[in-house]
């Protein structure tokens, strides 16, 4: 009986050890699941700062308030863009440093100042490249865009798409313009970029590189006659309030980069790269929708206010700056012009 007794106590203690191991366990595994759950609630999203010089209803600003929902959506929340209009964190040049150096993630930006950083891309601002929107899509969204963003990423940037500007126009305060002399000895505003400022020195204007947010006060001074854009930014810029007339002559395409900082790109996992190229590209058909849209009914609304409408044979000032691509194969190679041509 003692010895029964004895094995009995021994076998309790032993259950009652395997118990208590049991219990520790499990109260581990609940204290790990609650903190896993207190880690997840108060981890805190990754920010992006993107930025543009465009004004805040610009179809520019559309397209990113677009891709920052696509972005925040299909990372769960993971990943916020802030979104900076109207050249507040600087110029488009100032962008794209502040890109290289890491300090602005994402930009928006015309094609013009990317020139000087990597000179391929002055292919899409020669005058009269594209015959329509269609055939600078096409040219942007194939071969000849993806190996021009390949070789941006030598200077730290990545190429996310490529939105637009849509064609642009040129607008006068005084002097109508409907044939190229017209525009002889008019001082014209155009972005630093030597494509642009060589298309206008041909057509007899006098180019003035001006930075974008000195331009209005420029044309209501009269510091110069006119200057060129998209129509959605000729109205949403309020041009309209110191230019008469706008002369439709589409010479150059505004397509718009949207580009990454190459240090921000490489620091995310590549589930958030891949979201954020997908994000840009859903995003860009819709900001060329915008665009489409904005030009149909801007170009009412400025005839409404009293805007001098010129519609001109295009075909007049193209045969006048022929010679301008000649001038830059130094840059750009004549066999990449040949295949966006034909």
């Amino acid at each position: 009986m003692k010895k029964f007794f004895k094995k009995s106590l021994i076998i309790l203690i032993v259950l009652l050890f395997i118990i208590s191991i049991a219990g520790c366990g499990k109260q581990q595994e609940v204290k790990e699941t609650t903190d896993t759950v207190k880690d997840k609630e108060t981890e805190k999203p990754i920010i992006l700062k993107a930025a543009h010089v465009l004004s805040p209803t610009s179809h520019y600003e559309k397209g990113m308030q677009k891709f920052a929902e696509l972005v925040e959506q299909k990372t769960e929340g993971k990943i916020k863009i802030e979104v900076y209009s109207g050249g507040v964190l600087g110029s488009e040049r100032d962008m794209i440093e502040s890109m290289q150096l890491g300090t602005l993630d994402i930009g928006l930006v015309s094609t013009a100042p990317l020139g000087g950083f990597l000179p391929k891309m002055m292919i899409f601002d020669l005058p009269f490249i594209f015959k329509d929107s269609e055939h600078a899509w096409s040219t942007a969204d194939g071969p000849v865009g993806k190996e021009i963003f390949k070789e941006l990423e030598s200077q730290k940037i990545v190429g996310l798409a490529y939105w637009e500007n849509g064609f642009r126009h040129l607008f006068t305060r005084e002097v109508p313009v409907s044939k190229p002399k017209d525009l002889e000895g008019l001082k014209i505003r155009l972005m630093e970029n030597v494509v642009h400022t060589t298309s206008y020195k041909v057509l007899g204007a006098i180019p003035v590189p001006m930075a974008w947010g000195e331009l209005y006060t420029a044309l209501q001074q009269g510091t110069v006659d006119g200057a060129e854009n998209s129509i959605p930014v000729v109205y949403t810029s309020k041009f309209y309030e110191v230019c008469n007339n706008l002369t439709l002559t589409g010479h150059f395409y505004g397509i718009a980069p949207l580009l990454m900082s190459k240090a921000t790109y490489d620091n995310l996992p590549e589930e958030y790269q891949k979201i954020i190229k997908d994000a840009a590209v859903e995003a860009r058909d819709y900001q060329r929708n915008v665009t489409k849209q904005m030009e149909e009914d801007y170009i009412k609304k400025l005839k409404e206010v009293g805007m001098n409408i010129i519609k001109v044979d295009r075909s007049e000032f193209r045969e006048k700056c022929k010679d301008v691509y000649t001038k830059f194969t130094d840059k750009i190679p004549e066999e990449l012009i040949n295949k966006v041509v034909k």
